[in-house]
């Protein structure tokens, strides 16, 4: 059963995560948005449902 073999598999998947958590991981932490989100707090007070059955 060759999907068994962790050879190949092992070592990609090892060098795509120390790819992605030492080089990709540290840009994308240092970008910073041109449009951050608000800070404000919205609170709506929803209606309650009307079940047709209730």
């Amino acid at each position: 059963m060759p999907q068994l073999n962790p050879n190949p598999w092992l070592s990609i998947m090892i060098m795509a995560w120390l790819t992605f958590s030492l080089i990709i991981q540290p840009k994308m932490l240092s970008f910073t948005p041109t449009n951050p989100p608000a800070k404000t707090a919205l609170t709506t007070k929803a209606a309650p449902w009307a079940w047709p059955w209730s």
